[in-house]
């Protein structure tokens, strides 16, 4: 069978099977990539088709339609329409609860794939286990232990360090008022004074007054 010959009968075949009107553009998007054929093939065909009477031609302002011969069709009467429909209809039902059942299975294999597996439950469980006992290791530790500060004994060292602070403050207060007595008649900056001095400040030495 020629080339030709191929495409003829593909395209009879396809107009007799779906049995409602395209045009040879149609035809040719709906073949043309299952089957390979070009344009110039398939409008050459169905102009062929139409000639020899296989199929029927109706002309619509400048556009050509082609459509299977009907006669070879058995006639289908009003009753034959009506089963047909109600056979749709409970078909269209059925394609639509199965599709629900789908999604609703689809969303559950998602869900189960998000989840832990058996293993890997197990394993984490095991983990929690282990840092529970760590941590109730450590609390008992901490509850059992003997050498608890007393409160008293906290304040009093508070009160200490305050005592210090309020001590350290007092004494940078007055060595700043002396420098700056002496730089009044010091020819030179205070940097150079604390220099040939020998002295280092708290922000040479980085260190920060604590508050109280």
């Amino acid at each position: 069978m020629s080339k030709k010959d191929n495409s003829v009968g593909l395209i009879f075949a396809y107009l007799n099977e779906k049995n409602r009107p395209y045009s040879t553009q149609d035809v040719f998007s709906n073949l043309q990539k299952q089957h390979g054929l070009g344009k110039t093939a398939v409008v050459k065909a169905m102009e062929q088709l139409a000639v020899e009477g296989k199929i029927k031609e109706k002309i619509y302002g400048k556009q050509k339609i082609y459509f299977a011969d009907q006669s070879q069709f058995t006639e289908v009467n009003d009753a034959d329409l009506k089963a047909m429909d109600n056979q749709i209809s409970g078909l269209s039902t059925q394609v639509q609860s199965i599709t629900q059942s789908c999604r609703q299975l689809d969303a559950e294999l998602k869900a189960l794939q998000g989840s832990l597996t058996t293993e890997e439950l197990t394993s984490e469980i095991k983990k929690l286990k282990e840092e529970c006992s760590g941590y109730q290791a450590r609390l008992q530790k901490i509850q059992s232990a003997t050498n608890h500060i007393p409160p008293e004994e906290k304040e009093k060292v508070y009160k200490q360090r305050d005592a210090y602070v309020k001590e350290w403050k007092k004494r940078k207060r007055l060595a700043s008022d002396m420098m700056d007595a002496i730089l009044e008649g010091y020819p030179k900056s205070k940097k150079q004074f604390l220099e040939e001095v020998g002295i280092e400040t708290d922000e040479d030495c980085k260190v920060v007054l604590p508050s109280i």
